[in-house]
């Protein structure tokens, strides 16, 4: 039997070979790590979804043909939900088509005794009444459950404190209370339709803006920011 001395040249390659294997299965491990976590996060709930998703939610101002005069000025939690119903029923918005259902719904909704500013459970049931869906309420939303909702495909309704947000494009210093819809989130922003302003297609919002800005109407506008927070999600009656 031949045996080879500790420290000969074949021991020394042998090593030298597999600190090279070593060394190549880290840095491709590293680049799959790598990838997925540029990819993928992990929500608190242990779902694993995409660190950035965008729903093509449809668009249109609360204003269609920029007049701001009554009701278009406070249309934005009828632009909202006309934007998500869109969605739903896969059908598009022109200044005309959107004109027209905005000024159904508040016809409607003065017939049947809604006020000019709505909270967001109210809005729930004149989504549920005016077009037959399920509504589904969050409360005190998270990142991690709008993040998890949108993954899933919901645009999401929020309520606001209109000054809160800071949006540059609004006139003055911007509403007391606002509606708008979140359609998608990236690592650092919220995706959203803004009806509240023509520039509000797609326009985004740090997370923590938005998350702070999330306000339910009170009934006052000075005690807005004192308001509830919550989320409303739409949902299709499967019974229709």
């Amino acid at each position: 039997m031949c045996i080879l001395p500790v420290g000969s040249r074949f021991d020394v390659i042998s090593v030298t070979i597999l600190n090279k294997v070593k060394t190549a299965l880290l840095s491709l491990l590293g680049i799959l790590l790598t990838s997925c976590t540029s990819a993928e996060i992990v929500l608190e709930t242990g779902d694993v979804i995409l660190n950035k998703h965008t729903i093509d939610v449809p668009f249109t101002v609360q204003a269609p043909f920029a007049n701001w005069d009554d009701p278009y000025q406070e249309a934005c939690e009828e632009a909202s939900l006309l934007t998500v119903h869109a969605y739903l029923a896969g059908e598009e918005l022109t200044p005309e088509t959107a004109d027209r259902q905005i000024l159904d719904l508040v016809s409607w909704e003065k017939d049947h005794e809604y006020p000019q500013d709505v909270t967001l459970k109210e809005l729930a049931e004149i989504a549920e009444n005016y077009y037959g869906y399920e509504s589904e309420i969050i409360d005190d939303p998270s990142l991690s459950d709008i993040q998890q909702q949108i993954a899933k495909g919901n645009p999401i309704i929020v309520p606001a404190a209109g000054r809160m947000l800071g949006n540059p494009y609004f006139s003055g210093e911007g509403p007391w209370y606002h509606m708008l819809v979140i359609t998608g989130y990236d690592s650092r922003r919220f995706i959203t339709n803004d009806p509240g302003t023509r520039r509000g297609e797609d326009y985004k919002y740090k997370h923590q803006v938005l998350l702070d800005a999330i306000h339910d109407w009170t009934g006052i506008k000075e005690e807005i920011e004192t308001g509830s927070r919550r989320a409303l999600i739409l949902h299709r009656n499967i019974d229709t």
